[in-house]
């Protein structure tokens, strides 16, 4: 319990003391008898149990422990034992130093920011990794191409560049960007690639820096969007019903397209000037059919809102309370369209496909609600899109909405019932002029605005 401040040397302490009698005095020689009254004895404590508890300093051969912590087994002795009941450990760890901040180099002008960043990441060079999950889920898949393209034109005071139309097509499934022109007649711009695909980055970012640069994301690109692409300023004038649909679907991605906000911003300007806005609509339906064309309704909401809106949030909107249309198409061009697709895809299993479906008719009635047929439909990987899909089975339900599956799959069956060959018919992107100089087409024909009325201000008494 008090040990010297260094280590005993051997020999120090036995169970033996032997004395020195005549020491020297006689020369060499020497008498030496046994110390039976152990009087160079060498008298020691030793610790015990009660000595030891949390908190407690001892003395191991000159160095000073601290007692921090114990087993289980310990505090079930000393709580049973001696009564002691507080097993509070004490913090004997020192606080982690602080990791010092990783730092790059500026950015030397060889080669992309991220091969260079790369460099110096260890001694053996790796190239930059792709985001393969990414690539993977959003790839080209059937009819789904991933791909966000929008009508744009150049911000310019140039009576001949102001009217050179450009198509912006977003990859998703790499956050690539590439532009082409369209070509117009009697101009000398020939059309074509504008700008070869790749990211992009976004303007007025110091070149050679330490930290990675930003690149254009999709949420950037909407309807109404100002874009500068290598020095190039783009205004996104329109997108094409892929884009308006892929955006919408995603609303959780793309605020634009987001009607809960689309609709809470709008109310939050609106609803202290109901009544005047009521009046306003009421002025621009004067036939009181209570439907308002798109470029009226266009007029009021950008008032209402001094110009906070976007014209994509405006579209939003539009395409919300939009009057659908009673859909018109023609069965046998929906059906060529359709098994051209399957044909492609090499998809020949009618007879399995109609014995699952008489399968699931328990009551053999020769019919099957729409939403089961589209389920199995799906559940034979059937390449068709989605929206086609859908437009093929209402076309084959009967007064009750209910599938007539027989004609379905006889209908698709290309082997069997094969419907002449057709002439592919290529629509155009909407928003494009054509040669003739008509204007583009409206977003939508009709909003029912009596029906967004009562959603912001409630149901008029």
């Amino acid at each position: 319990q008090y040990a010297p401040t260094g280590l005993y040397q051997p020999g120090t302490i036995t169970s033996h003391t032997v004395l020195n009698v005549f020491g020297k005095l006689v020369g060499n020689r020497g008498r030496y008898i046994l110390d039976n009254r152990k009087t160079g004895a060498v008298h020691q404590e030793f610790y015990k149990d009660s000595d030891l508890k949390i908190g407690t300093v001892i003395n191991v051969w000159g160095r000073k422990i601290i007692l921090c912590d114990c087993d289980e087994f310990t505090k079930g002795y000393y709580r049973t034992k001696y009564g002691i009941e507080d097993f509070t450990p004490v913090t004997y760890k020192a606080p982690p130093p602080p990791k010092p901040e990783k730092t790059f180099p500026p950015y030397t002008g060889f080669g992309s920011e991220e091969d260079s960043l790369c460099s110096c990441m260890g001694l053996l060079l790796k190239r930059p990794q792709k985001d393969l999950k990414k690539l993977m889920e959003k790839d080209r898949s059937g009819m789904e191409s991933n791909i966000l393209r929008f009508l744009a034109k150049l911000v310019t005071d140039s009576p001949i560049d102001k009217d050179r139309k450009f198509i912006i097509s977003y990859f998703l499934s790499d956050d690539t960007i590439s532009v082409f022109e369209q070509s117009e007649q009697n101009t000398g711009i020939l059309g074509g690639k504008f700008l070869e695909r790749g990211r992009i980055k976004e303007p007025g970012q110091e070149l050679f820096k330490s930290e990675p640069s930003k690149y254009f994301k999709a949420q950037d690109l909407f309807v109404g969007a100002r874009v500068c692409f290598h020095g190039h300023n783009f205004l996104l004038v329109d997108a094409d019903e892929y884009t308006l649909n892929y955006m919408e679907k995603h609303a959780n991605e793309f605020s634009k397209a987001d009607i809960g906000i689309v609709f809470k911003k709008l109310k939050d300007k609106a609803e202290p000037h109901s009544r005047e806005i009521r009046q306003m609509f009421a002025a621009g339906d004067p036939a009181h059919s209570k439907v308002i064309e798109y470029e009226p309704f266009r007029n009021l909401i950008a008032s209402i809102t001094d110009g906070a809106f976007s014209e994509h949030e405006i579209m939003t909107l539009a395409r919300y309370y939009r009057v659908k249309e009673e859909y018109e198409m023609d069965l046998h061009f929906l059906l060529a369209v359709a098994q051209e697709q399957l044909k492609k895809n090499s998809f020949d299993n009618f007879e399995q496909l109609s014995a699952v479906f008489i399968y699931n008719d328990r009551e053999k009635r020769g019919v099957l609600p729409h939403e089961m047929c589209r389920t199995i439909c799906k559940s034979f990987k059937l390449p068709l899109a989605d929206d086609d899909l859908q437009d093929l089975l209402t076309m084959f339900e009967d007064g009750h909405k209910q599938v007539e599956y027989k004609k379905f799959v006889d209908g698709l069956n290309w082997r069997k019932n094969q419907i002449s060959a057709f002439q592919t018919i290529k629509v155009p992107l909407k928003n494009e002029d054509d040669s003739c100089g008509k204007p583009p087409p409206l977003p939508v024909k009709g909003i029912k605005y009596l029906c967004l009325l009562d959603d912001l201000f409630g149901k008029e008494e």
